[in-house]
């Protein structure tokens, strides 16, 4: 959602006493973790000051953003969890290995959110280097957990108030 010059991690979603019941799973990569948990960290912040109580929130972690799509299936299958967020970041080295694990890791938790119904927030950095994502973990470009953490508190919402 960050664009060049623009940080779009202000988020404008009000706190709501609907969300003190909200259960979470927030699913992160161990991969390049400095990234990584800064984003979980961000969400955790984001979702405690907008009405979840830090005891509904659960942090799983997982190896790498291969394993996140299995890392959100075990939660969204879980009756008691309201929404996923999967945090990861893969940066491009220089093997086509960065377009397999992309590809692999967006269909797979897509696939979950559509399977489950369940609302799956896609925070997953695709970057060409350290730098770029950095930026997006904190820095000048925003925080893509904080953009997650909005993502399934807006898509939670919907679903309760479509059903």
């Amino acid at each position: 959602m960050a664009t060049h010059l623009k940080n779009l991690s202000k988020t404008g979603i009000a706190a709501s006493k609907e969300f003190k019941s909200l259960k979470v799973a927030i699913i992160v990569s161990e991969w390049n973790n400095d990234i990584t948990y800064a984003m979980m960290n961000g969400a955790v912040d984001l979702l405690t000051s907008k009405g979840v109580k830090e005891k509904n929130i659960e942090v799983h972690k997982v190896p790498g953003a291969f394993e996140l799509p299995l890392g959100a299936q075990l939660c969204a299958s879980d009756k008691k969890i309201d929404a996923v967020i999967t945090l990861g970041c893969v940066i491009q080295g220089e093997t086509r290995h960065f377009e397999f694990i992309c590809n692999a890791c967006a269909q797979g938790i897509l696939s979950v959110s559509l399977s489950y119904n369940t609302p799956v927030a896609f925070g997953v950095l695709t970057t060409e280097n350290h730098r770029q994502a950095k930026e997006r973990s904190g820095g000048k470009l925003g925080n893509k957990g904080i953009e997650a953490a909005e993502t399934v508190l807006k898509m939670f919402l919907l679903k309760k108030n479509r059903i």
